[in-house]
Order: structure tokens, then C-alpha cells, then sequence
């Protein structure tokens, strides 16, 4: 069953920033490509589905991550960025009915 309290969601997603930091840190974290890499890792290597109750496409999130990545940039919510994905991607994944 799926959670709706976007806060494990969100530990998830800071997880993955400071894997991928650790991951990337002869560049800084710099990867042009981080939505690819942190998609892979959210799916494959974390709780992700069991928090969402799916198992979303790689691909879908994926477009996901870049579409909040705007978001975020253009919005500049009082809320941590990890908190902001999280509920949006509670709210795309939500079972419908």
C-alpha cells in the first residue's frame, strides 16, 4: 500500500542527491544526465516503489525529475526541493478511482 505522507518520499530523493554527489565527486556532482542516474537508483536500488505503490517507468520518471527540476528553478517554493517532488510525485502516481 502506498504511502501518502510525501516525507519518506522525500528522504529517498535526499538520499539519492548525496549518492550521486558521493558518486559524481570528481566532477562536483555535475552530470547533465543526473534525472537518468537518479531514476535508475530510485527504481532499482531504493524503496521508491513500495513508497509510491507502483513501480513507475524509468522513462516517465525520468521526464518527471526534469519537468520539477523547472519547477522548482522557475518557482523557488519556501519548501526544500525534496519535499516539493515528493508530493508531486505522490500526487502523478496516486492510484486513480
Amino acid at each position: 500500500m502506498a504511502q501518502t505522507d510525501p516525507g519518506p518520499v522525500a528522504d529517498l530523493l535526499h538520499e539519492a542527491a548525496e549518492t550521486h554527489h558521493r558518486v559524481y565527486r570528481i566532477t562536483d556532482g555535475e552530470d547533465p544526465d543526473w534525472a537518468s542516474w537518479y531514476a535508475d537508483w530510485l527504481i532499482h536500488l531504493s524503496e521508491l516503489p513500495d513508497r509510491l505503490g507502483t513501480k513507475p517507468v524509468r522513462s516517465e520518471l525520468v521526464y518527471l525529475l526534469v519537468q520539477l527540476d523547472r519547477e522548482v528553478a522557475e518557482q523557488q517554493p519556501a519548501e526544500p526541493w525534496e519535499q516539493y517532488y515528493a508530493r508531486r510525485l505522490h500526487a502523478h502516481f496516486a492510484p486513480s478511482g
